[in-house]
């Protein structure tokens, strides 16, 4: 006889667990604590078994005939509902395992060795804010280019072109990792190309070299009233061109008095490949000043903060005394980076593939890469003396 809600509702527990028949293997199965499991015993390849299908109330009566129908249809068709159930969920597991988030923290531990501390961070930073609340848990086979392109749009309503233009390419490198590690089957960023808007690229600001002369007079006077240490930071990215955080981040262990050279290492370089960077007589003056001037901090840093000397200077320091000096609408740190460039080409004559390793941009040679580090290395020890000598002389004759 078929089992009807009463019976189920009011069957109460005994000393041992027993069992109410509903027919066709399915039975409720009420236990000594008063709770009621439904259980459908069946055979299949010749072997008895059994197959849980829920708690009663939860699991309605109706609700476990139904599953009951279901796992006999399995049966007829030679499929083991009770296998069949674990392998779903073995596969429920492991797309739990294998969200977009786990894969990418995956990813950036792999990655993170070959970056800078700061680098790392900003990428770990930059997947909580912008992607991770969105398609974070979202299994990586299951995320198709619409819906990581809502994503990168929300950053571009920001108005960050920038930021959403290197999101992409971080979720497609993470999509590259999934496909490597038989995570996913394909990389959903691949579709976007062209999907994103990209803001017209804006050169640093500069100087024109003939006013470089003024300029100079201006940093030697200093008028301004700029700290020793920032006059110095100023006069050594005149010299030697390098980008501001290589200025503001550069350590004495660095630096080889004897051999009039600087090594950048890779954490610091855009490139990450370390740098070797001649310098001139009047770059090493620089060092030497300002290494007189630290003797009493014991700081690492050449330019340590004036506030808090274990610490580097702030990235806006440079800046902030270029505007000081009265150049400030016409010149940025950066800039001083593309008057060299020009100047040395246009007027010092050099080849622009030495002033280019000089800059460390990549070569367009193709075979250049293979190079070793110091590839024009005599050549640029003669060229940044060469500059440094033009740009004092120019401004001497002013």
């Amino acid at each position: 006889m078929k089992l009807n809600d009463r019976q189920c509702k009011t069957a109460q527990g005994k000393d041992k667990p027993y069992k109410l028949a509903d027919g066709e293997g399915l039975y409720l199965e009420v236990m000594p604590s008063g709770a009621r499991y439904w259980r459908l015993k069946y055979r299949i390849h010749s072997k008895e078994k059994r197959l849980a299908l829920g708690v009663y109330p939860e699991v309605t009566l109706k609700e476990a005939r139904d599953k009951t129908d279901e796992a006999r249809k399995k049966i007829a068709d030679g499929i083991d509902p009770s296998f069949d159930k674990q392998l779903k969920k073995a596969q429920a597991q492991t797309l739990s395992e294998n969200t977009f988030q786990a894969v990418a923290l995956e990813w950036h531990e792999v990655k993170s060795s070959q970056w800078s501390e700061n680098y790392a961070r900003k990428i770990q930073q930059g997947l909580e804010k912008n992607i991770f609340p969105f398609i974070g848990k979202r299994p990586i086979t299951e995320i198709e280019p619409p819906e990581l392109l809502a994503c990168l749009k929300q950053i571009e309503h920001r108005g960050s072109y920038d930021i959403a233009g290197r999101t992409k390419q971080i979720c497609g490198q993470v999509f590259k990792y999934g496909i490597q590690t038989g995570r996913c089957q394909r990389d959903s960023s691949a579709d976007l190309k062209g999907a994103l808007k990209t803001k017209k690229t804006e050169h640093f600001r500069t100087i024109d070299f003939k006013e470089v002369p003024a300029f100079m007079e201006a940093l030697r006077t200093n008028k301004a009233r700029l700290f020793e240490r920032t006059q110095n930071a100023v006069w050594l990215s005149l010299y030697t061109f390098l980008r501001p955080k290589e200025i503001r981040l550069m350590r004495w262990d660095y630096i080889d008095f004897e051999n009039k050279v600087c090594e950048i290492p890779f954490e610091l370089m855009k490139s990450k490949k370390a740098h070797i960077v001649p310098l001139s007589s009047q770059a090493i003056a620089v060092l030497q000043a300002q290494r007189e001037e630290m003797k009493v901090l014991n700081s690492p840093y050449v330019f340590p903060s004036q506030i808090r000397p274990a610490k580097p200077m702030s990235d806006g320091t440079v800046n902030k005394a270029i505007q000081r000096l009265g150049y400030g609408d016409e010149m940025v740190a950066h800039g001083f980076r593309a008057l060299a460039r020009t100047a040395i080409r246009e007027r010092l004559k050099y080849d622009s593939e030495v002033i280019e390793k000089q800059l460390a941009h990549k070569t367009k040679n193709p075979l250049g890469e293979a190079y070793d580090r110091t590839q024009f290395l005599d050549e640029r020890k003669t060229m940044m003396q060469d500059w440094a000598d033009y740009i004092d002389r120019t401004s001497n004759d002013k």
